[in-house]
């Protein structure tokens, strides 16, 4: 069983990266957006990317870093499959990802002006913000030294296979084929 995390930037292509391995790979998929989506529906707040970083930052202070990753995780292992964790924002996550076994993350990046305009045509609850206001959400999620906030860059650098993902689906794809064949070779 292979558990695969999936860190990157604000519309880099993480969702895209998870349909395919769900869709054509067979992969279980757990969700730490849509953890926090139910809790913050639980509260009655607004599902916006501000609560949304609010609340995963509540929730890690108040556990651990790794709190919201290690329930999608025993998710994932009572589930029995190979299965794609989504999305990775802690480097306390990705230790304790590492040190469970079969562990490989992927991250995923692409020009800034191109994921602006992806998550302009994706339109999720979290999405509907000008350039300026996605370049400081993903400045405030880059870097911290707080253990229970967001720290893409440090992730991104800890990584196991990285995708630049500027280029054509298609492009994306035989990428990530790719590294399934290398994963699956060192697994033998």
């Amino acid at each position: 069983m292979f558990v695969i995390g999936i860190t990157g930037t604000l519309g880099a292509g993480k969702g895209t990266i998870v349909d395919y391995l769900i869709e054509k790979k067979g992969f279980a998929h757990f969700s730490v957006r849509q953890f926090l989506i139910e809790e913050i529906e639980k509260h009655g707040l607004p599902v916006n990317r501000d609560t949304m970083t609010t609340t995963a930052n509540e929730i890690r202070k108040e556990h651990d870093p790794a709190y919201i990753i290690k329930v999608l995780y025993d998710q994932a292992l009572q589930k029995g499959q190979n299965a794609i964790i989504e999305s990775i924002r802690t480097p306390g996550e990705v230790e304790f990802l590492k040190n469970q076994g079969v562990f490989y993350l992927f991250a995923v990046d692409a020009d800034p002006k191109v994921r602006y305009g992806r998550i302009v045509t994706r339109a999720s609850e979290t999405d509907h913000v000008d350039y300026e206001t996605f370049l400081s959400n993903e400045k405030r999620e880059m870097t911290t030294s707080d253990p229970n906030k967001q720290n893409l860059a440090r992730c991104i650098e800890m990584a196991d296979y990285r995708f630049n993902n500027n280029g054509s689906q298609t492009k994306l794809y035989t990428a990530i084929d790719n590294v399934l064949k290398d994963m699956e070779t060192a697994a033998k």
